[in-house]
């Protein structure tokens, strides 16, 4: 600083200026030029840096160099450098002011703590998006162990930034620190709880990203987009978000759709209701007619030809229908229908098929169909259902069956102008 001192000597000749503001004046003058020559140093730093830096990433191989680029991890190393370097200057500063110095020192002590802190938290978040690209670590919740190594870390920075500024022992705040253990646990519980759940959630694999959950009580069905420390982010499927606390997946209950994703098929359970009064026994004339439906043809024309042998052997009278064994226009649907779903090609055959009859009901017999489809996609699989339920619902009248259905304000006037 020889050429501050030489303005100084100058300054205090030439005008005869009171010595004690000459020094003050060094000493702005002294911070101006150590600013301009900091800021200097840091825009040089910084652009030939960047450029430099751009170029060798751009050779390598590697993702990693890119994703330090991207979360400004060099940029912030060039912080922590200026203010050491600037932290070395202090002496020659405040060289005749031994309490501005001290002051300056706190100050710039406090600025590398705080600038350390930024680039360990850039470094960590390149490691954690550096991981996001591995598949083993690609839906797991790094973010949560992140956030909560940085609360840690936020707290020691205050806690070591007060003791500077106070020159007090840092032995001493940490012991206070244990004092107000129980405000802190009150304080961080939300954090504490996201952090155990993060941990149980990743142990245990209960969830992942992009994860398909439903969850009721926050009113979420979507896929899982971010695990933080504090709460899960769902995007639902009308593209609203809900936040549901991470400590909730481990406390409430929750479906996960990972499994049937992963499965050979999506599960298929839906039911339609059958009028009663419109099943019945199936007399030789039904029968025929029957047969002319290719699907049941040679299981109508094969359990026929059993039964009418069965009732011959033992004398039983036909000449009233309910006598013996009987097929029924109800049990024939339902062999149609297992049939009908066995040649769909959309139904996986390798997983659970059937067609049953549910307890009856009020509003009839329910013939629920359990199948599992092949295509998992929502509006795919949407249109499979749809169009095993038309074929159902065109196909009942051939056997003489009837779907139930509550009668609607026209079905009453009509009956209304019979009468």
């Amino acid at each position: 600083m020889e050429s501050t001192k030489l303005f100084y000597n100058l300054f205090t000749n030439t005008f005869n200026i009171d010595k004690t503001v000459a020094e003050y004046l060094n000493v702005i003058s002294n911070l101006i030029v150590v600013a301009i020559l900091g800021y200097l140093i840091y825009r040089i730093v910084k652009l030939l840096g960047s450029k430099m830096i751009r170029k060798i990433a751009a050779k390598t191989k590697t993702e990693f160099d890119d994703i330090l680029i991207k979360n400004k991890v060099f940029l912030n190393l060039s912080r922590v450098v200026i203010f050491i370097i600037t932290y070395a200057f202090l002496d020659y500063i405040f060289i005749d002011f031994p309490e501005l110095l001290n002051y300056g020192k706190k100050i710039i002590n406090v600025c590398i703590v705080i600038s350390f802190i930024l680039l360990i938290k850039s470094i960590l978040s390149s490691i954690k998006d550096y991981l996001r690209t591995l598949t083993i670590f690609k839906d797991k919740p790094l973010e949560s162990y992140v956030q909560i190594f940085m609360v840690f870390l936020w707290l020691v920075g205050l806690i070591v930034s007060i003791s500077i500024l106070s020159d007090r022992p840092l032995a001493r705040f940490f012991t206070t620190l244990g004092a107000f253990s129980a405000v802190l646990l009150l304080i961080f519980k939300d954090a504490i709880l996201g952090f155990v759940a993060s941990i149980q959630i990743s142990v245990y694999d209960t969830v992942r990203l992009q994860d398909w959950i439903t969850m009721e009580k926050y009113g979420a069905d979507g896929n899982i987009i971010e695990i933080n420390l504090t709460s899960v982010i769902v995007q639902n499927f009308d593209n609203t978000i809900t936040s549901i606390p991470t400590y909730s997946l481990i406390s409430d209950s929750f479906k996960n759709w990972r499994a049937m994703s992963n499965s050979g098929g999506r599960r298929i359970k839906r039911a339609v209701s059958i009028k009663m009064s419109s099943i019945k026994f199936v007399s030789s004339e039904d029968l025929e007619k029957l047969k002319g439906i290719e699907l049941i043809s040679s299981y109508v024309e094969e359990k026929s030809y059993e039964i009418e042998r069965f009732n011959s052997e033992n004398n039983i009278n036909k000449k009233i229908l309910i006598n013996g064994r009987n097929l029924t226009n109800f049990g024939i649907f339902r062999k149609y229908i297992d049939l009908y779903l066995e040649q769909h090609p959309k139904i996986n055959k390798e997983l659970t098929l059937m067609t049953r009859q549910l307890t009856p009901t009020s509003k009839g017999i329910p013939l629920e169909i359990y199948a599992f489809s092949t295509n998992k996609e929502w509006v795919i699989y949407e249109r499979i259902i749809a169009d095993i339920f038309d074929h159902i619902c065109a196909s009942v009248s051939y056997f003489d069956l009837e779907i139930f259905e509550s009668p609607t304000g026209n079905d009453l006037a009509q009956l209304k102008s019979v009468n």
